[in-house]
């Protein structure tokens, strides 16, 4: 995800957000973070099994059509 990010970027990182956040607020940022990526994470799984079914779908109305022409003369 984060490719070159090393430990001292992360303690870079981490303290920025403590000096524009502040220590009451980090936390709910936090959380709010860690909410809305895990919702994110849902709903691309969710997309991608509905575009696995509906791939699913298409390739059996593909072997129907395939052995009605095999079946006609």
């Amino acid at each position: 995800m984060f490719p070159n990010l090393g430990m001292s970027e992360l303690i870079l990182i981490l303290v920025i957000a403590l000096v524009v956040f502040g220590p009451r607020k980090l936390p709910e940022v936090g959380r709010a973070l860690g909410k809305t990526l895990n919702e994110f994470r849902r709903a691309s799984l969710s997309s991608l099994s509905e575009v696995n079914n509906a791939t699913e779908e298409v390739k059996e109305e593909i072997k129907q059509v395939a052995k009605i022409v095999q079946e006609k003369p």
